[in-house]
């Protein structure tokens, strides 16, 4: 199965979304396998989204993420990267079909609630860096054969 990591943003804990976003993606099929609130480092932040370094609005994403705590999780499933991205929408929430996450929660592109891995790769890269290997929680879905052939 693969795996993908989700971020529920310091708007989206804010907010009380955590319980409705873990719903979606429970309800989707996808299983959970890592959680965790955390207030990430200045250095954790910048790691992780080292791929803006250059943009110009690093610094405040930076800022805003170190706001107040993270709910990082790690979902697994058929297709999980793409299919998690399907559920958040898109990046900018006003191109956000209704049904999404950031299409019913959520106005701006700088407080979209989640992070969602764009690929594989960056989702095992991602899931490196916010969890431990004794920290993934491998298990059967019971309703694993009524989801998949």
């Amino acid at each position: 199965m693969e795996r993908t990591f989700i971020a529920i943003k310091p708007d989206g804990v804010a907010r009380g979304l955590v319980a409705k976003i873990i719903k979606r993606f429970e309800q989707r099929g996808y299983k959970l396998v890592a959680l965790k609130m955390v207030k990430p480092s200045d250095a954790h932040l910048r790691e992780h989204y080292a791929d803006l370094a250059g943009k110009g609005f690093f610094n405040g994403l930076i800022e805003y993420m170190k706001s107040g705590p993270i709910v990082a999780m790690v979902w697994a499933g058929e297709n999980a990267c793409a299919g998690g991205r399907m559920l958040l929408g898109e990046t900018n929430p006003q191109s956000s079909l209704p049904g999404s996450i950031r299409g019913d929660y959520s106005l701006t592109i700088g407080r979209n609630i989640c992070h969602g891995s764009d690929s594989v790769e960056s989702a095992e890269k991602e899931i490196a860096l916010w969890f431990g290997k004794d920290e993934i929680c491998d298990w059967e879905l019971p309703v694993h054969s009524l989801l998949y052939e």
